[in-house]
């Protein structure tokens, strides 16, 4: 977008930042200035390669409109029904929005820098339900990052840098921790946060060297830090140049016309899921930016040294994964061989699911697998964060149930309560009509605390394991439960599930809901939960789902049954 030297209306705010000013808009008393760059486009020979800053411009340049967003492919049509992505044409696409309640460097309030999810294929920062105003309103200055996905930015290439995705997200952190005084915050507290591929995305940034004191906190929403195995992403990028008769390289690619790579990449990445894996775009190691394992490095405390950490789930994330399609009820059918999919996705022997039924006895197939994958790839790692920063980091459950058939406490279900921002369409689309403010008003209040003072309003993660579960009606404490005369129960402990304690309507802390559960990956727990005897002097009787469990060859022929079943058609 041009610069343009005059104003047309000088009540509009202006700010300088350092490649040029910006004018935004004054809305409902916030200023709300929208795409402005960060870097420069990321197209002729810039494509495929590290972002560089943005040409100075002269003037005035408007920031009244979202910026242009990166390529991706649309939503299917099963998920467009509850998820919305817009799609703003133009090159421009490395571009960041700001809300803030007081422009000027005099207010030093704290920064929320906000990266979107869509598993690094879709999303964008203009997703309605992204909007920043509650938080302005509540004293933050609240900051969106669009930034490069798919193969663009994820693509793995023997002639490119790895991760320029993720480097764009750090050259936006850069771009906040320069400018974002002249627009009324303090680049000394600045929260960076995410969901889902925003969530991973912030996990593996605050564990880079290169991002080291651009941050004081973290937010890490159903998603943990994670590097994919290099192996997964040269196979999106190779099956992809087989389609497209090219060579597996970034300047042969960048030859191919934009919109056939779109394509091609929705095409190859659709036998892909969070339930089944398959190839996928994703960060990996790089020796750079990425030099080792992030979670890991988080774990040895090697990075984000005194950094407060917000982590947290939903109660039923893989709903989202399964229910637009209508495939609940086709894995609860294929029951043997769903499971043996989870179990390769998962690389765990049938003691595991076994011990999940045993938990769980009326649950159907579908709900085993979701919850297996859920607790392998988001509860675990978050779990392992959080047991190595104890006193700092705290835990949370998302589990009120949508008021859309089938999708209960789905994934992404608790942004538009994040966010407070549930009377917009987009946010109805995946909550039904009449969604609660109260609990927006638990949640938005807990995230804006983090965010200003490092403490969401609960108990910091200890040896009592507490989670802050949002949504869900309080239970009764037991019969027999001690109590401290206020109604909390006392003497709780890992694994003792939900107590009362800090009851404020909408939410409360639980000790230990999800340690059951989380015990079944050590193979003794999982025996003794199932009932069996781990010297093997016994066994319970054989449940008919597992009666059947394909083993391997047999396995990966019913994985990739299950993925051409149409099973897996993901986000």
């Amino acid at each position: 977008m041009a610069a343009d030297p005059t104003d047309p209306d000088p009540r509009h705010p202006v700010v300088t930042t350092p490649y040029g000013a910006v004018r935004g808009r004054h809305e409902n008393g916030i200023a709300v200035f929208r795409g402005i760059p960060y870097a420069a486009p990321p197209f002729g020979p810039r494509r495929f390669r590290p972002p560089e800053p943005p040409d100075p411009w002269d003037g005035v340049r408007d920031a009244g409109a979202f910026g242009p967003t990166a390529p991706k492919p649309r939503y299917s049509e099963a998920f467009a029904q509850y998820l919305s992505d817009p799609v703003v044409p133009g090159d421009d696409c490395l571009n960041l929005n700001v809300w803030t309640p007081e422009p000027g460097p005099a207010a030093r309030l704290p920064v929320l820098v906000w990266l979107h999810g869509g598993a690094l294929t879709r999303g964008s920062s203009a997703v309605p339900v992204y909007d920043g105003r509650a938080f302005a309103r509540d004293g933050i200055v609240f900051v969106s990052v669009n930034y490069r996905l798919g193969v663009e930015g994820y693509g793995l290439f023997p002639d490119a840098p790895a991760n320029p995705g993720l480097r764009d997200q750090l050259a936006a952190l850069q771009w906040v921790h320069r400018s974002i005084g002249a627009f009324g915050g303090d680049p000394d507290r600045v929260t960076l946060a995410g969901q889902s591929a925003g969530a991973i995305s912030a996990g593996v940034l605050i564990a880079a060297p290169q991002a080291q004191g651009l941050f004081r906190r973290a937010v890490l929403q159903s998603g943990p830090p994670e590097a994919f195995e290099r192996d997964k992403v040269r196979r999106m990028v190779r099956r992809m140049a087989a389609r497209l008769k090219v060579p597996a390289t970034a300047e042969a690619f960048a030859a191919v016309d934009r919109d056939l790579l779109l394509r091609t990449q929705a095409d190859v990445g659709r036998l892909s899921s969070p339930v089944l894996g398959g190839p996928a775009f994703g960060i990996v190691v790089d020796g750079d930016l990425v030099p080792r394992d992030p979670l890991q490095a988080l774990i040895d405390g090697d990075a984000a040294v005194g950094a407060d950490l917000l982590l947290g789930w939903t109660r039923d994330e893989y709903r989202l994964w399964l229910v637009p399609g209508g495939l609940t009820d086709r894995v609860d059918r294929l029951g043997p061989v769903a499971l043996a999919g989870a179990m390769a996705r998962c690389h765990c022997g049938h003691e595991v699911p076994r011990g999940y039924r045993a938990l769980h006895p009326g649950a159907g197939t579908a709900e085993i697998v979701g919850q297996m994958v859920t607790d392998n790839l988001l509860r675990r790692p978050l779990h392992r964060l959080a047991e190595a920063r104890p006193g700092s980091s705290w835990v949370y459950e998302f589990a009120w149930p949508s008021l859309r058939p089938g999708l209960g406490a789905c994934h992404a279900l608790e942004l538009g309560f994040v966010f407070d921002t549930g009377e917009t369409a987009e946010s109805a689309k995946l909550a039904g009509g009449g969604a609660p403010q109260e609990l927006a008003d638990a949640m938005h209040g807990a995230w804006t605390r983090f965010v200003t003072t490092g403490d969401p309003g609960w108990e910091a993660w200890g040896a009592a394991h507490p989670v802050r579960m949002f949504g869900e009606p309080e239970p009764e404490p037991e019969p027999d439960a001690e109590t401290d005369g206020g109604g909390e129960v006392v003497g709780a402990g890992p694994g003792d599930g939900p107590v009362r304690h800090d009851v404020d309507g909408m939410s409360y802390t639980a000790y230990g809901p999800r340690d059951r559960e989380l015990a079944l990956w050590t193979a003794e727990a999982a025996a003794a939960v199932a009932g069996e005897a781990v010297d093997g002097a016994g066994a319970p009787p054989v449940d008919p789902l597992f009666r059947k469990v394909p083993r391997g060859t047999e396995l990966r022929s019913a994985v990739r049954r299950l993925r051409r079943s149409g099973g897996v058609k993901g986000r």
